[in-house]
């Protein structure tokens, strides 16, 4: 199994051995819900018989379906396997590692602590930062973790067109695109449609 997995990886673009790439998976699986909650329980009677009314169902999972969470989990695993520590940030941008840290104060990159800092690839280029990336992350809700943002911003968004094809907001940074018109975007993550 590790040879296959060794091979995703390469595949993939991961410089992950494979034995440290499952305690990712195992990390991430741990941090999630518990594998089979029953989502009656976070209602009470009379919610329950509403959204059984309309059509949903609120029983738990049975033991013969895929486990939803599984997709989940490997995008945390990756998120966190391509992520950069302070140091490699620094030495990405050619700053000193305080010079990462101030930024990650003032807002002007992000990231969240896990044993020290860990700032998402997403959000670096091969010459330094994704242009206009402080005004994205001005416009991101607080309440957003970082694997929701990672995928809206390597997500084609119909409002964002390069070439009559939808563009992803890094790519439309990347293009030159208005920052302003990501951040509108952004600042959406959480709300219900």
């Amino acid at each position: 199994m590790s040879i296959a997995l060794e091979n995703v990886l390469a595949k993939a673009g991961l410089k992950v051995d494979a034995n440290e790439f499952l305690n990712l998976v195992e990390d991430a699986a741990r941090r999630l819900s518990p594998p089979n909650p029953d989502p009656s329980h976070y209602f009470s009677a009379d919610q329950r018989a509403a959204l059984t009314d309309v059509g949903l169902d609120i029983s738990p999972r049975s033991e013969d379906e895929p486990d939803f969470r599984a997709r989940t989990v490997a995008a945390h695993a990756v998120l966190a396997d391509s992520a950069l520590s302070v140091l490699e940030a620094a030495k990405a941008l050619g700053v000193d590692d305080s010079r990462i840290r101030h930024r990650l104060k003032e807002g002007r990159l992000t990231g969240w602590k896990d044993q020290g800092w860990r700032l998402p690839a997403w959000q670096f280029t091969g010459s330094g930062v994704l242009p206009g990336l402080e005004v994205v992350l001005r416009a991101v809700p607080e309440d957003q973790p970082a694997l929701v943002v990672a995928a809206f911003m390597s997500t084609p968004q119909a409002d964002l067109v390069i070439n009559d094809h939808p563009a992803t907001p890094r790519q439309w940074l990347l293009s030159g695109g208005d920052p302003e018109h990501v951040a509108k975007l952004v600042a959406t993550l959480g709300l219900p449609f």
